[in-house]
């Protein structure tokens, strides 16, 4: 099934223009869902739309939107009212201008949608916009209103087409100054950098999307199913990591494949104290003159008496 756009409008760069739509780049139609269930009677439940006072039974295409400007006190808003505030990013996406990527911190990027030309009309002026921002290497600044909210977009070329990733406000970005004050006056060891570093090398390769993939919803899926055979699956048991904040280095050189330096001590042999061959020697020459001291006596004896 063809996919329906979530805004049509057109896309300007200063006077030049042409019709564009906005399609959702995400999908979440393979997601696992659930239903709330009466487990006394296996079936599901039902949700019931009714006044919060009355408790009169209300249908949902009778209601209208309020606005809560006191506790329990609403401005009723009306079709004619949400109209009356559209702006131009209701209908235009005007390119305000172009920025490098690598100035957005990705902390501020959001949702993304495909931005296709919208009929035959203005493909051919659509593929002279995308390929002056390609050229550039820059990212596009704009706006559109989509959800009832004006959303900043950053608009970039994407294989014959072009992508926008919304962009999150100032507003709706926590404050990360408390949770990492004083982090960056720690000081580290530089030998343990130097071993962290290789050990990132080491583990450094090509993005491949199968690295993102759910491993938790496959693994849901894998209980289902053997539910539904009515089999048993083991769950499985992962060993808790042990901190190694006291042992750092050795976790390192581990990690690495080195040996740590303990353990090496621990397997190397004793080493004899220097000159003690020469000493032992010595020292079990003179034992065996003692021994044989009391029978060479013994033997001259003999030989003055024959």
């Amino acid at each position: 099934m063809a996919q329906r756009p979530i805004w049509r409008g057109y896309l300007r760069l200063a006077l030049v223009t042409c019709p564009v739509a906005l399609y959702t780049a995400h999908r979440e139609s393979g997601n696992l869902r659930f239903h709330m269930i009466n487990p006394k009677t296996g079936n599901r439940i039902k949700m019931i739309t009714q006044d919060a006072e009355t408790e009169e039974p209300l249908s949902r295409r009778d209601l209208v939107k309020g606005y809560e400007f006191k506790k329990d006190h609403y401005l009723i808003m009306t079709d004619e009212d949400f109209e009356s505030a559209r702006v131009e990013s209701s209908s235009n996406m005007t390119v305000e201008k172009f920025i490098d990527a690598e100035t957005i911190d990705p902390l501020y990027y959001d949702a993304s949608y495909y931005v296709a030309p919208d009929g035959d009309a203005g493909k051919d002026v659509y593929a002279v916009l995308r390929e002056a921002v390609k050229s550039t290497g820059r990212v596009a600044l704009s706006r559109v209103t989509v959800g009832g909210r004006e959303r900043a977009i950053a608009l970039m070329p994407m294989d014959g087409g072009m992508v926008a990733h919304t962009l999150n406000e100032e507003r709706d970005i926590n404050d990360a100054k408390p949770l990492f004050e004083g982090l960056d006056k720690i000081k580290v060891d530089p030998e343990m950098v130097k071993l962290a570093t290789q050990l990132i090398d080491r583990q450094t390769g090509e993005y491949d999307p199968k690295d993102v993939e759910d491993r938790y919803e496959a693994r849901l899926r894998e209980v289902i199913e053997a539910k539904l055979k009515g089999e048993g699956i083991e769950p499985v048991v992962e060993e808790a990591p042990r901190s190694n904040v006291i042992d750092l280095m050795s976790a390192l050189r581990k990690s690495l494949g080195e040996q740590p330096a303990a353990e090496k001590e621990e397997k190397k042999p004793a080493a004899r104290a220097k000159g003690s061959a020469p000493r032992e020697a010595a020292k079990a020459k003179d034992e065996d003159e003692k021994k044989s001291a009391p029978r060479k006596t013994a033997e001259k004896r003999e030989r003055k008496r024959a």
